[in-house]
């Protein structure tokens, strides 16, 4: 479903933007609207209903509060009952079976079992969407949509419908009724996506390979470095691939007149846990602050009650991202280091800009061990090879195999993980950086694409969330 989805985008892409721009301006969302669900369809023929139903709830309730907002009870009343019909539905297709299986184990509840539920592509990225409309009228921080396609447009928005970033509704709100189009702008856009695409195809799959080599190893023929030399494979993997995503996106976005914001900053430069999650996912961590932190108080009502919030929003990050205890433990995890810094680690970070790069390193790489499988005992076993329990010795001659291999492959992840290539082009002449930006744009799109005809290696992580 996720490879026919990207093919209709790399083959049709050419046809909806000659269509777009050469209807007039007033059919454009209803141009994007058909292939919005078209393009959804194509990976997921029956869902495409549920999407659909999704625009009708989200676009009635957020008439009904905005018709309504001068009495705050009703309209607060509409608010509850669309949240609870968006999270009843996320629920039911990402979380029931998990539960249901998990309670199937109970004896006097073995009744109970998994119904063997598909999970819609990106059904956690759209809700979030959905929900922050009404609730957006709800503040007055955008007005309402009376034109049913436009909010349509916006809820199913194809370059970032599947895999992100999270787009607000208030981000767009205006773009929705008016978007200027230039050249500059569409260059642009197709710079991005080809450093998106070059990201997530040249990078991300490659090193994911070796990823996949290392977790497939039994731990007790996996050395310790080589146990850390797969998660340090897994975070460039992760990093790149979801990176990569939403730098398409955002360049496709540009392509039709769209400005999303930017989801990712260097995450892996960060001094602390709190900067790399400033950095990482930047739509998802706002959206937990602007939808749940904050209206639970933030750390407006005392010290105990901002360490309890951070509790709250981040087991509920971890729960957003799948149906597995590991992703729960993964966000209580990183609930722990986040109070930690908040309490009193902070400050000791501030000494040392060595220390602290290391130390969040660390968190973080540890961090992708849990999250990396969906199996808890799997996930622990693995962990315990990064320390040395069961495992082949401290480095074997499968990890030097590995490191002979990829040696060239990780010194290039290291460097793109950094602003170092950006710098080093900022300063040189603008004449040769147009020229230079020009050819490598060229080539990476032209490899990339090869190498996604030839390749049948094509894992988009985030596709499952």
């Amino acid at each position: 479903m996720v490879f026919s989805s990207l093919l209709f985008m790399f083959i049709y892409l050419p046809i909806v933007l000659a269509v777009y721009y050469i209807v007039p301006t007033k059919w454009r969302n209803i141009w994007l609207f058909i292939v919005n669900l078209v393009f959804y369809g194509w990976g997921e023929p029956v869902y495409v209903l549920l999407m659909v139903f999704s625009i009708c709830i989200n676009y009635y309730f957020g008439m009904m509060v905005d018709r309504h907002r001068e009495n705050d009870k009703r309209a607060k009343g509409y608010l509850a009952a669309n949240t609870v019909i968006n999270l009843a539905l996320l629920f039911f297709f990402k979380y029931f079976d998990f539960i249901a299986g998990t309670l199937s184990r109970i004896p006097f509840l073995s009744f109970i079992g998994p119904l063997g539920v598909t999970l819609p592509i990106g059904i956690s990225f759209y809700t979030f969407q959905t929900m922050s409309y009404p609730i957006d009228v709800y503040r007055g921080d955008a007005a309402v949509q009376k034109n049913f396609i436009s909010f349509g447009t916006f809820v199913a928005l194809f370059p970032q419908l599947i895999a992100g970033p999270i787009v607000r509704y208030k981000d767009i709100s205006d773009q929705l009724s008016f978007r200027s189009n230039s050249v500059e702008q569409f260059a642009s856009g197709v710079r991005r996506f080809s450093v998106g695409l070059a990201k997530k195809v040249l990078l991300a799959n490659n090193i994911g390979l070796l990823w996949d080599a290392c977790a497939a190893t039994p731990v007790p023929e996996l050395s310790v470095a080589g146990a850390w030399l797969g998660i340090i494979a897994f975070s460039f993997q992760i990093y790149f691939d979801f990176s990569g995503y939403s730098d398409m996106a955002i360049g496709l976005g540009r392509m039709i007149g769209f400005e999303f914001l930017e989801n990712f900053n260097y995450p892996y430069i960060s001094r602390s846990v709190t900067e790399f999650w400033r950095r990482w996912h930047i739509s998802l961590s706002t959206w937990f602050r602007d939808y749940v932190y904050i209206p639970l108080g933030g750390n407006r009502k005392g010290k105990a009650r901002q360490l309890l919030n951070i509790l709250i929003v981040w087991g509920l990050t971890g729960i957003w991202h799948g149906a597995s205890w590991n992703f729960l433990l993964w966000g209580l995890y990183y609930a722990l280091f986040l109070t930690a810094e908040k309490l009193f680690l902070l400050k000791g970070l501030e000494r040392s800009s060595a220390l602290s790069r290391i130390y969040t390193l660390f968190v973080v790489a540890f961090g992708w061990a849990l999250f990396s499988v969906n199996d808890t005992a799997s996930g622990f076993a693995y962990i315990g090879a990064m320390f040395g329990k069961g495992t082949a010795g401290f480095i074997g001659q499968q990890t030097l195999y590995w490191l002979r291999n990829y040696a060239i492959s990780l010194i290039i992840l290291t460097v793109s993980c950094t602003p170092l290539g950006a710098r080093i082009i900022k300063k040189l002449p603008e004449k040769v950086t147009a020229v230079l930006v020009s050819v490598l744009i060229f080539l990476s799109l032209f490899i990339s694409t090869a190498y996604l005809v030839d390749s049948t290696y094509n894992p988009f992580l985030y596709f499952r969330f």
